[in-house]
């Protein structure tokens, strides 16, 4: 063994996981791949370019550091603070309000129309 190499000089860098997200095609979603292990961000992107993109399965990758990944597991968080019921399609049934209405002023329904 040289004197410069010693065995704390050789040591082996530390890998992190990194997340791999794919578009499979242009308008697509992104959807995850899968991990890859890398010492930094640009191994790690050459990875995932050989494991996610070499048979042109992908039109584009994103790559993430797993410890940058944030997971959002309040139920506070992600609960709305107001009922935004109206906004969704099913939430503002009209029909609903008329036969209440109808039923709190005591009309009937009215009848269908004959052509």
């Amino acid at each position: 063994m040289s004197p410069k190499a010693t065995p704390t000089a050789a040591a082996d860098p530390v890998l992190e996981a990194w997340e791999v997200f794919r578009q499979e095609k242009d308008g697509d979603p992104m959807r995850h791949g899968g991990s890859v292990m890398a010492p930094d961000a640009e191994l790690a992107t050459h990875y995932a370019r050989e494991m996610y993109g070499r048979r042109q399965e992908s039109v584009r990758l994103w790559v993430v550091r797993r410890s940058d990944v944030h997971d959002l597991d309040d139920a506070d968080l992600l609960q709305p603070p107001l009922d935004r019921s109206f906004k969704k399609p099913g939430g503002y049934v009209m029909r609903d309000k008329l036969a209440a209405a109808r039923a709190q002023s005591g009309q009937a329904k009215p009848k269908a129309r004959s052509k």
